[in-house]
């Protein structure tokens, strides 16, 4: 009996209280219905709809001619709901998956981290095998289950190991930068082609959208999957690359450690780019064993290490081109100017060699004949300032900014540096005549080889070294092609013409040193060099390009510790210059080619 409760004034504040109560439920009622439906309307269903990321097909990559290069094959792939797991079934899953209890139970925690609701890649690339039990035993391993997935595979001989580059899975620190955009287990490209267009390559996720209950258990596809969101395939690369090229340069350095860059001088559209020791793109598709990692790691030859972009070796005598510039347009020299090779050259009381006596020689007689006696003198007349800005403005000791990710700047040696290494006032004339037949500190790359024997095809004529020639999306066919940098070196067109020569003749004249990069009907220019090596035999080096009026192709070549340039080097631009000018190699038809006016029928030893 409430009127037999207390006084009047404790039974009118236990009502006050009691509507209080209510108004207060009330109030909240009316705000979780009415002012925040949509908010929590969304959140109840997403409690009941799980998500499920659908991969995109990653883009193709394509070579000049339309030939398939990098492509994408079946795989599949174990995922695992860490809600649905149980994880009695761990040494099961282990054992079928030949994978530790442990490594697993990280996967599976850190799926928990991102969403647990969400399946977590366990591995990659099963086999046949893992796949038949995992179906025989689905029962048991709920929450565990098979997803197709794509992984790259090379159709053709072109391995393009440092150049096409690998996709691989993302790893933590790549998570941590990226993690709005990636999830655990997701597929990045990690170096070459596939890193430097990755947002290209990689494509839009889809989603599955699947109705659970309130336990998290799967009941079936939400509203017969009419929400479904479909992936977007990764879009596809149209290379500068010649497959045929690519493949050619491969071999004829298989045995070698070197590199091979070929480069079309009229848009700078790289053809060839080759690094040896390399490795087989497919080991890291998919997943890659520990020992397989640890294995090119170990390798004594650094397969991983791209060669075409990283080194950082004298050019030798391929660098007595600049010079020979420098001079001609500061008007130092002239095509008159000329000096007696004794075949050494003293200064102070050293003494520089040069490998023949070549007697008097003018500036094209000098590249001609390789006189190294003729570019000692001709660095003392031109000095460190002149010479050192010409090489820059040819892109020496600066990157090219090609779409490749991994590139050294060089060295090109200037004033600056030699104030700094040796002291202001403390070095002399003498530290710079070595510099004159590319020697001392000035280091370069075969890439920016390839890109100064591009210029001098072009005279002057500067286009940023590019493999992408084009971006084509898949879906809509619409095609972009990829903007490069040009610039032009304004010299006169009688240096030019000089220089040009000197290298024409020293291809396709006697004497010269590069006449082992000759082109069946073909007029080829060029320089071999011949880099000395503190550690052994000399790296051999070979630039120059094709036709000589009317320039397709310009190319590199050095190959470590072999000697010669002229022996090792030239061979194997000639065949790649051949190649691709003709489609095929044609200096074995069955028909000899004649043989020039005055032209032994054997090749006397090529020097420098």
């Amino acid at each position: 009996m409430i009127d037999d409760f207390g006084s009047a004034d404790r039974r009118f504040v236990i009502k006050m209280v009691l509507t209080a109560g209510f108004l207060l439920l009330f109030a909240r009622l009316f705000q979780l219905q009415y002012v925040n439906a949509e908010l929590y309307g969304k959140e109840a269903e997403e409690n009941s709809i799980r998500n499920v990321p659908k991969v995109a097909i990653r883009g193709y990559m394509y070579d000049r001619n339309n030939k398939l290069l990098v492509d994408n094959r079946p795989s599949y792939t174990v995922m695992l709901t860490p809600v649905d797991f149980d994880k009695k079934y761990l040494p099961l899953l282990s054992k079928i998956l030949s994978m530790s209890e442990e490594s697993i139970m990280d996967k599976i925690k850190l799926g928990r981290k991102y969403n647990a609701f969400i399946p977590t890649r366990i591995k990659r690339d099963i086999t046949f095998a893992e796949l038949s039990l995992l179906e025989e035993l689905k029962d048991k391993l709920y929450g565990v289950e098979i997803q197709m997935e794509s992984k790259r595979s090379y159709p053709t001989g072109a391995r393009g190991s440092h150049l096409f580059g690998y996709a691989k899975e993302i790893s933590d620190a790549q998570l941590e930068k990226q993690k709005s955009d990636y999830q655990p287990g997701d597929i990045i490209g990690s170096t070459g082609i596939e890193a430097k267009y990755e947002q290209m390559l990689r494509g839009e996720k889809g989603y599955e959208f699947i109705s659970q209950n309130a336990k998290g258990q799967i009941i079936g596809n939400f509203d017969n999957g009419k929400h479904d969101i479909l992936p977007v395939d990764g879009f596809d690369l149209h290379l500068a690359i010649d497959r045929d090229v690519q493949t050619m340069a491969e071999s004829l350095l298989a045995d070698k450690r070197g590199a091979v860059v070929a480069i079309d001088p009229r848009n700078g559209g790289i053809i060839a780019l080759v690094s040896k020791p390399d490795y087989d793109l497919s080991l890291m598709s998919g997943t890659t064993p520990p020992e397989v990692w640890r294995a090119l790691n170990n390798d004594e030859g650094i397969p991983l290490y791209n060669r075409a972009t990283l080194t950082r070796y004298p050019p030798g005598s391929t660098f007595k081109m600049l010079l020979a510039l420098v001079a001609l347009d500061k008007k130092i020299i002239d095509e008159n100017w000329t000096i007696t090779c004794p075949g050494s050259f003293h200064y102070g009381n050293k003494i520089f060699k040069c490998e023949h006596v070549h007697g008097r020689v003018n500036v094209v007689d000098a590249i001609h004949k390789s006189c190294n006696v003729f570019f000692y003198q001709l660095m003392l007349k031109v000095g460190i300032d002149d010479w050192s800005e010409m090489g820059k403005q040819f892109g020496f000791g600066k990157q090219t900014k090609v779409d490749i990710t991994e590139e050294n700047s060089g060295l090109m040696p200037d004033r600056a540096y030699y104030d700094r290494i040796h002291g202001k006032g403390k070095w002399t004339q003498g530290y710079l005549i070595s510099l004159g037949i590319g020697q001392g500190e000035v280091g370069v790359t075969p890439l920016q080889m390839a890109n100064y024997a591009s210029m001098l095809a072009n005279k002057g004529k500067y286009y940023q070294p590019h493999a992408v020639n084009s971006i084509v999306n898949r879906e809509t066919k619409k095609k972009e092609n990829v903007k490069v940098d040009t610039r032009q070196v304004n010299l006169s067109d009688q240096s030019w013409a000089l220089v040009r020569e000197g290298m024409r003749r020293a291809v396709m004249e006697l004497g010269g040193t590069g006449r082992a990069a000759k082109v069946p009907g073909i007029q080829v220019a060029g320089k071999t060099g011949t880099a000395q090596n503190p550690h052994g035999k000399s790296h051999a080096w070979f630039m120059g390009f094709a036709p000589y009026d009317d320039p397709k192709i310009a190319i590199c070549v050095m190959v470590e510790n072999v000697g010669y340039g002229g022996a090792f080097a030239a061979p194997i631009a000639g065949m790649c210059m051949e190649e691709f000018l003709y489609g095929e190699i044609i200096r074995y038809g069955k028909q000899p080619l004649p043989l020039e006016p005055n032209e032994p029928d054997e090749e006397p030893s090529a020097l420098n």
